[in-house]
């Protein structure tokens, strides 16, 4: 439905002549899609479920207290989109509203190789951010596989990590401060250089708060220098066998650059190889050389003795070359009744191997190939990817097909203890199961919530709120 005159007029006057609100049929249509298999196969059916009512492509960040004010003003639901990569809902409008489009704001950055932090425009390209560090012999040490589809902004607000969260992290660990514009217009700084125990950690309030707390606009970011790689894989004889590598490797204090481990079925992928018929470890380690080499050869060891063989760098450096590529997927999801999903999980080791034979078993049946892979590791667990690539008669019946792997994945993790959630975040796939999955701790998130969004004008029907 259209906005309201006033709201319209309001917004005008606060915003340059030049900047459109676009209140297109067409515009508004895309506002309903972003990356997420489920908006894909909806915009296939030409059906637009949830559409804005007005779409707002800002020139500056400057604009943006404007626009809150205004939405505040009149309890307008405002959604921020930029490069819309979520695959899980995250920038689509489910109330209307206004979508502020940030894609085309400028994006500049300021490197300060003495405290070895980059300071950046939110809205710019995380892919070409990397690329300009590179010329200086620098990196992010943030690679998401949707590294050049994603904005730094968007890192922030979903809570992201990168293929290499085992050495750099996750951005919670990369960010030492960011700008944030609250829903009432004020616009505030959260910092610590290099820590600060003034209090809580403020910062930590909107990683992760996928726009439902404030307007990201601008991100500081650690750096550091580009160092010398160390690969190789390892053939596995069981999942388990896996499993245990990775759990010992984080207990000792290691600190490898790159840990993949993929069940046999993935493995095939993974290796490029249909005959490949065993779980495949890919690791990689970084730095001094011989920091490097001992790391490497701490793995071997460990790999050795629960049976892994020794398959050198070939795989893993050929993977390295394609791990942006989303064609598989995109293919499946471009074909007529083609279906494809990738929801990533995590729980601790003594839930894992439950968790990853029940879902390998539960969604068997929902699709022809499930394939996992495990790549983020921690000292009390680590992620799992679940992967589905199907074939249904009709895209109507390969959208039913995607409901319900969502809604079976969510009920074997909840019943399991599992985090619905590692890294992509919750959006509109994971919102209806937030509260259970938060239990009490959703209290706060409604305080939390209510104390600084008052109109609940920011993201709504996301997080559960």
């Amino acid at each position: 439905m259209p906005l309201a005159s006033e709201v319209l007029q309001a917004l005008r006057l606060g915003l340059p002549e030049d900047v459109r609100v676009d209140q297109s049929v067409e515009t508004r249509a895309a506002s309903s899609h972003d990356t997420w298999p489920v908006a894909t196969k909806l915009a296939a059916l030409d059906e637009h479920p949830y559409q804005a009512d007005a779409v707002v492509r800002l020139e500056s960040f400057d604009q943006v207290p404007s626009v809150l004010r205004v939405a505040s003003q009149f309890a307008v639901p405002v959604t921020v989109r930029a490069l819309a990569s979520s695959v899980t809902g995250q920038p689509l409008p489910v109330h209307g509203g206004i979508v502020v489009d940030v894609s085309a704001i400028p994006a500049t950055f300021e490197v300060n190789e003495q405290n070895m932090t980059v300071t950046v425009t939110a809205s710019m390209n995380g892919g070409e951010l990397e690329d300009c560090l590179a010329k200086r012999g620098l990196t992010l040490g943030h690679s998401p596989q949707s590294l050049y589809r994603s904005t730094v902004g968007g890192w922030i607000a979903t809570l992201a990590t990168g293929q290499f969260s085992s050495f750099y992290g996750g951005i919670e660990d990369l960010v030492t401060g960011y700008v944030v514009v609250l829903a009432t217009g004020e616009v505030v700084e959260l910092k610590a250089s290099p820590r600060a125990a003034m209090g809580p950690d403020l910062r930590q309030l909107f990683i992760g708060s996928e726009g439902t707390l404030g307007v990201i606009t601008s991100v500081t970011l650690k750096v550091f220098p580009v160092q010398p790689m160390c690969l190789t894989a390892f053939a596995l004889p069981s999942v388990e066998a896996g499993l245990e590598i990775l759990r010992e490797q984080a207990l000792v204090g290691l600190r490898p650059m790159l840990l993949r481990l993929y069940d046999a079925d993935e493995a095939r992928h993974a290796m490029v190889d249909p005959e490949f018929a065993s779980p495949v470890l890919f690791t990689g380690t970084c730095g001094p050389q011989a920091l490097a080499d001992v790391q490497m050869s701490l793995l071997t060891d460990m790999a050795t003795k629960r049976g892994g063989r020794d398959l050198g760098p070939d795989s893993v450096q050929a993977w390295m070359g394609r791990r942006f590529d989303f064609s598989t997927v995109e293919n499946l999801l471009a074909s007529e009744g083609g279906y494809a999903e990738t929801i990533e999980v995590a729980h601790n080791w003594d839930g894992i191997q439950q968790l990853y034979h029940e879902l390998k078993q539960v969604l068997a049946p929902l699709a022809d190939e499930v394939l996992s892979h495990f790549s983020h590791v921690y000292t009390q667990g680590t992620s799992m990817y679940m992967i589905l690539l199907g074939k249904a008669p009709s895209n109507r019946e390969a959208l039913e097909r995607l409901r319900t792997i969502w809604s079976t994945t969510m009920q074997v993790c909840l019943d399991n203890g599992a985090e619905l959630s590692h890294h992509h975040g919750g959006g509109l796939a994971r919102s209806p199961y937030s509260r259970r999955s938060l239990g009490s701790a959703h209290l706060v998130l409604e305080k939390v919530k209510a104390a600084l969004d008052p109109a609940g004008i920011l993201n709504p029907g996301k997080l559960g709120l």
